[in-house]
């Protein structure tokens, strides 16, 4: 059974920075109350030019430069994102157009914030079976667009960014060795976006009433993070015949200083063991694992042959942990053009386009329309 190995990370984020003395000019709050209570130093905004899809495909790309694995063998394409592109089209299906990834199935998965840990071990999963020999995972928010600006309790909170992974198969163990889904819907309301879907379909109405900015029950939140979080990480470990001394590092979601140094005291390790960031990018929801992992391991906190858990928890309830075996690139390869590919995707998509519209003048006239 050939195991999935994490061959290549990635990261994207917006260059615009919003600190928190920004904040205290746009609503009541100050660094020293932002800081207490989340640790959140800064985070990155979008500019109007970027979306979740471009910086997904970029730092999709990052991580495909660094696997050395070219988009045309990428098999499986899954985007974890509380803040897609679009209801439909699914955001990776944009991000394999863009990248020119021509061979490989896109969907997105909505889990919030726990939705790279789940769209990790399903890329894994089908590793595992032999369905697929790579996958390409990512990460992508703009949640800057979905943010109340008048809202202290929850715009100090959320950042944009993205982070990716690249998953191949291989007959050495290694790579992603456990995983632990979980999900519990009586707790949907403590932190939603209720507006925009079936039941609370977007009009005037429901804009006048911001009904499609995030609405959350911090205090709620915060107690059901500090339980799952350490309670994730132990049955990742087990899971994995591993014990906690085994574990070099965790890598957990970057969404308040305080719930990580809670989940530290639960599993009675010092914070050195935590990969922890969210002072400079805030959270980041789907992207702030990857983000967190591609830091680690510039920083040499993570190297090959490590042991890591990755945790996370978000609106659903949800929350997961994967174990993971930390690997790196395989074999030296050539370096890919990634760009070359870009311009390749440009040109192949603009020829669809076209042949669509020609298809239609030939055949579509007098003929009912299908979905």
């Amino acid at each position: 059974m050939p195991y999935a190995h994490i061959t290549g990370w990635g990261m994207s984020v917006p260059e615009k920075v919003l600190t928190n003395d920004d904040l205290a000019q746009m609503v009541e709050t100050s660094d020293k109350w932002i800081r207490e209570r989340t640790g959140i130093r800064e985070r990155h905004i979008a500019d109007k030019h970027q979306t979740t899809g471009s910086l997904a495909t970029e730092a999709a790309a990052n991580a495909l430069r660094m696997a050395k694995l070219p988009p045309t063998e990428v098999e499986l394409i899954i985007v974890a994102t509380s803040s897609p592109e679009y209801i439909f089209p699914s955001t990776a299906s944009l991000v394999q157009d863009r990248l020119g990834a021509e061979n490989a199935g896109a969907f997105d998965l909505s889990a919030a914030c726990t939705g790279f840990i789940f769209a990790l071990n399903m890329a894994s999963q089908a590793i595992r079976s032999g369905a697929n020999k790579n996958a390409l995972v990512i990460g992508s928010e703009t949640l800057s667009r979905l943010v109340d600006w008048t809202d202290r309790n929850t715009c100090i909170l959320f950042g944009d960014g993205a982070g990716a992974f690249v998953l191949q198969a291989d007959e050495e163990p290694g790579g992603v060795i456990s995983a632990v889904m979980r999900s519990d819907g009586s707790g949907g309301d403590l932190l939603s976006i209720p507006g925009g879907g079936s039941a609370h379909p977007a009009t005037s109405q429901t804009v006048l009433d911001g009904l499609h900015f995030i609405r959350m029950n911090g205090r709620e939140v915060f107690r059901f993070a500090t339980r799952v979080m350490a309670s994730a990480t132990k049955e990742a470990i087990d899971k994995a015949d591993l014990k906690l001394e085994d574990i070099q590092l965790i890598v957990p979601h970057q969404a308040n200083l305080r719930i990580i140094e809670a989940a530290a005291r639960g599993l009675k390790l010092p914070m050195e063991r935590f990969m922890v960031n969210v002072d400079k990018y805030g959270n980041t929801s789907t992207a702030s694992i990857p983000i967190a992992v591609c830091e680690a391991v510039a920083q040499g906190q993570l190297q090959r042959g490590d042991n890591t858990v990755m945790v996370g928890f978000g609106a659903g309830l949800t929350w997961g942990s994967v174990a993971v075996q930390w690997t790196g690139p395989f074999a030296e390869g050539e370096p890919i053009r990634i760009r070359r590919y870009a311009r390749i995707a440009r040109f192949r998509s603009w020829l669809r386009r076209l042949w669509r519209h020609i298809e239609g003048l030939l055949w579509g006239r007098g003929r009912g329309s299908s979905a």
